[in-house]
């Protein structure tokens, strides 16, 4: 029996062509209902959260939605929620205070060795709980000239700067060209030796990662790409075969996951992704508590509960296999690691440790 993305690319003969997944996102309420089944309700909920929120779906990741489940965890990360509109008094407009942190327009330098620097203000896909949304898919733009000679400028005269991550938006939404003159601005900067770019792309479009796409990344080692699975669901053939291709090519492939209240606050649903993303060569990174962003409050979780899935995991699955938990302090203050405590107690004399079955050890401190 054919899946629904095997259905949908055996009737448009341009699907795997990633321009055509880009000019066929689903944008507004009318082409989704022609796409997707939806009540009444449903077009008029989506219809008002659209007056704030912007809408974009690739026909493929609008594939992977069980239109027979209304809690499928794909379809809340893709189609709007009437929860959007509900305000919360926590709601942040820059919850990560990344214009507190911009020298110069498009470049956040917030740590001292690395900066961001945001190249397009659009993606294939919006996702619900984007992070970046008071920005990205408000205008379909990419990074002037202008703009990108200032950051480089910027990032040459800081040689503290080793490190540059590529986001936005989406970058490898952008023409291979375009992005190829991104990048050797950058790589012109001597004291700049890794280059990371953040997409989500081999999740919502994995026909982007082609041969041409990888070739040129090739002549710019190093080069580091993050991407951002969720959920196992997506984890498909064409989103394996696209991180194969990017780890092949020679390129370290990270994943940086949210957690999402329905989508993946559940430790075996975690460890179900895990253990496909690094069958897939894909190493665990990050777990994000859900940022204080604007509209998606339904989607934060007690920050308990990403302690709870970490510490589920450990022992039960390789260390290489698990993320860091972290939380983006609000306001600006970078990745604050949460852990759960496994030392039970301390003295000059020992450790006391409990491990990931309960049981607890003592480790001697060294004499002095």
């Amino acid at each position: 029996m054919m899946t629904r993305t095997e259905e949908w690319a055996a009737r448009y003969p341009e699907w795997n062509n990633w321009i055509w997944q880009v000019r066929h996102r689903i944008t507004n309420v009318d082409t989704l209902s022609k796409w997707f089944p939806l009540s009444e309700q449903e077009k008029n909920e989506i219809g008002e959260c659209l007056k704030s929120f912007r809408m974009g779906i690739t026909p493929y990741y609008l594939s992977l939605v069980d239109p027979h489940d209304p809690d499928d965890p794909i379809k809340k990360e893709c189609i709007p929620s009437i929860k959007e509109t509900y305000p919360c008094f926590n709601d942040l407009t820059d919850p990560l205070n990344e214009d507190g942190n911009s020298p110069v327009p498009h470049l956040v330098h917030r740590y001292p060795d690395r900066v961001l620097l945001l190249v397009t203000l659009k993606c294939s896909m919006y996702c619900r709980h984007c992070t970046r949304r008071r920005l990205v898919g408000e205008e379909d733009r990419v990074i002037s000239e202008s703009a990108l000679q200032a950051a480089v400028r910027y990032i040459r005269e800081h040689t503290e700067v080793r490190d540059v991550l590529i986001s936005g938006g989406d970058p490898l939404v952008m023409a291979t060209e375009k992005l190829e003159h991104i990048i050797q601005a950058i790589r012109s900067i001597p004291h700049v030796d890794i280059v990371r770019i953040g997409t989500r792309v081999p999740v919502v479009m994995p026909m982007r990662i082609d041969d041409e796409l990888l070739n040129m990344l090739k002549k710019y080692h190093p080069i580091w790409i993050n991407t951002h699975f969720n959920h196992p669901n997506e984890v498909t053939p064409d989103s394996a075969r696209a991180c194969q291709a990017i780890v092949d090519a020679g390129i370290p492939l990270g994943n940086q996951s949210v957690l999402l209240k329905g989508v993946n606050d559940n430790s075996e649903v975690m460890k179900e992704l895990m253990y496909k993303l690094i069958h897939n060569r894909v190493r665990p990174y990050y777990l994000y508590q859900c940022d204080l962003s604007k509209g998606i409050s339904h989607f934060r979780t007690p920050v308990e509960t990403g302690v709870k899935i970490i510490h589920d995991l450990q022992g039960f699955i390789s260390g290489f296999a698990i993320p860091k938990f972290v939380i983006d302090a609000p306001g600006g203050g970078g990745k604050v690691p949460i852990c759960y405590d496994y030392v039970i107690s301390h003295d000059d004399k020992e450790y006391v440790l409990e491990n990931y079955e309960g049981k607890t050890y003592h480790y001697p401190e060294p004499p002095k």
